[in-house]
């Protein structure tokens, strides 16, 4: 940790040497794989300037500011690895095209979760317990039932993570002890892994019962002797053929999508997911978090924006005024740039190739050629150019659903399916790593109201204006009617 340095004290080249000018000391932090620890500048105090406010609390240390953690490292992972500038994503030291091209989706959750590529008969053991664990219980029939006709399938799909858990009891740290999944022992490492299998094996199910709530259909029993993703179509659209098998193309293409989805390091989801379970809460309800982060239009709705724009875009005609509206930010570009990557998506390049496979048995979509406009003015561009504005995953993967047959609406549910797995990853890294689980605790940097006394309501100074009092809203229908009418109470309203 930080420590003020002493006169003639040879300074470790691994290190950040930190002069504070409030007081003139001198610290040196350990750097250790290129990472500070950002509790080394607690150490850094100083005394309260006059006038200062107390709540910055100047004398406890200084704190590391870091809105929307641009720069912040809250774990130590084996798991992913995204070299953003040059284009890079790994699992577990594979770089994604080489398991795009030679594996496939349950494989690479083996490799994401346990570290290595496994063998023969660990694979075999590993995709059969996930599938025997697809099955729910016939109580979900109801569950899903309860939801409105034209409830949001992600909507579903989260409350239906959730709802899991409360069929296991034997999985919950609340109920069976707090180091139920910390305690790295044969029993514990077994209980975590039957809540694995569940969750990736149910994952597909669920969403085929959201989808099929959507349809007005029955729910299907996963079938056997099917793939992960054959048996994820399959739920979705048999509704009664004698021998029924997908489309061995769309089968696979779903599975290689799946695949380059199934992790992506430390985005909104993954970490809400390990903020959520860093209370030791039961994995259902961290996965539950995780799949309402990705349902926000800045996370798992990417896909879905492309395709509205392209739609909004008409023909590809219209793509050099759309171009220029980008430019004059009275259109929003999606699709394109990328928060970690900086040159280009090395997933784009693997989904174009997809793309192309998909589209030989379904037919050209429509929005192709603007599509294909659009990416070949963008990349021909200054403006973009200069802006690192590269066509990322999404830009191909709507195409791709869109072509499939997937409504726009359920794109994040085919984004938080596979996710699932780089979710349990990360939580079952964070369950087992040295020094026991720290729950996430966040500082702030307060710039309220300092110190202020109680004032009584008739003494009280009229405050108005936008964000500082409650909206009025319209009420329509019942309420509007039942406040015209009269009754006994209505005044206590």
């Amino acid at each position: 940790m930080g420590r003020p340095a002493q006169q003639g004290e040879n300074t470790p080249q691994d290190s950040l040497t930190v002069r504070d000018n409030r007081t003139g000391k001198v610290y040196t932090i350990p750097i250790a794989d290129n990472a500070i620890p950002a509790t080394a500048f607690k150490a850094m105090t100083a005394p309260r300037k006059p006038g200062e406010r107390e709540e910055n609390e100047t004398e406890k240390g200084l704190r590391v500011q870091d809105k929307g953690f641009l720069n912040t490292a809250v774990i130590r992972s084996e798991i992913t690895y995204i070299d953003g500038e040059a284009g890079v994503l790994r699992y577990r030291g594979y770089p994604i095209e080489q398991l795009a091209l030679h594996s496939n989706h349950l494989e690479t959750a083996y490799l994401l979760i346990y570290g290595s590529l496994p063998t023969k008969d660990q694979y075999k053991f590993f995709e059969s317990e996930v599938m025997r664990h697809s099955v729910m219980h016939s109580d979900a029939e109801g569950f899903f039932r309860s939801f409105r006709y034209d409830a949001h399938p992600m909507s579903m799909l989260t409350s239906a993570f959730a709802m899991l858990g409360s069929y296991y009891s034997e999985a919950n740290p609340s109920l069976q002890g707090q180091r139920l999944y910390t305690k790295g022992d044969r029993a514990s490492l077994e209980t975590m892994d039957r809540q694995i299998y569940r969750l990736i094996g149910k994952a597909t199910t669920l969403a085929a019962m959201a989808y099929r709530v959507r349809q007005g259909r029955n729910f299907v029993t996963p079938p056997t002797g099917l793939s992960y993703t054959g048996s994820f179509l399959y739920q979705m659209d048999h509704i009664g053929e004698e021998n029924y098998t997908p489309n061995p193309v769309l089968e696979k293409a779903l599975d290689v999508l799946f695949l380059i989805h199934a992790d992506h390091e430390l985005n909104a989801s993954c970490t809400t997911v390990l903020q959520t379970g860093s209370s030791l809460v039961d994995p259902y309800s961290a996965i539950a978090a995780g799949c309402a982060s990705l349902y926000g239009p800045l996370h798992g709705g990417a896909n879905e924006a492309v395709i509205r724009m392209l739609i909004s875009i008409g023909s590809p005609e219209n793509v050099p005024a759309f171009i220029e509206a980008v430019k004059k930010k009275e259109k929003t570009l999606s699709g394109f740039g990328h928060r970690v990557y900086k040159t280009s998506d090395p997933r784009s390049f693997i989904v174009r190739k997809t793309a192309d496979e998909v589209f030989k048995v379904t037919g050209r979509d429509a929005l192709l050629d603007t599509a294909m406009a659009l990416h070949d003015a963008a990349m021909k561009d200054e403006y973009f150019i200069k802006r690192k504005l590269a066509p990322n995953v999404d830009f191909w993967s709507g195409l791709i659903y869109r072509a499939m047959g997937f409504p726009l609406d359920f794109f994040p549910v085919l984004f938080a399916v596979p996710r699932v797995v780089g979710w349990l990853a990360h939580w079952r890294q964070m369950m087992l790593q040295d020094g026991g689980v720290k729950i996430w605790r966040p500082r702030q940097v307060y710039v309220g109201p300092a110190k202020r006394d109680y004032v009584p309501v008739e003494e009280r100074a009229l405050v108005e204006g936008p964000k500082q009092t409650p909206s009025r809203v319209e009420h329509g229908g019942i309420t509007k009617r039942t406040m015209l009418a009269t009754f006994k109470g209505k005044s206590k309203l």
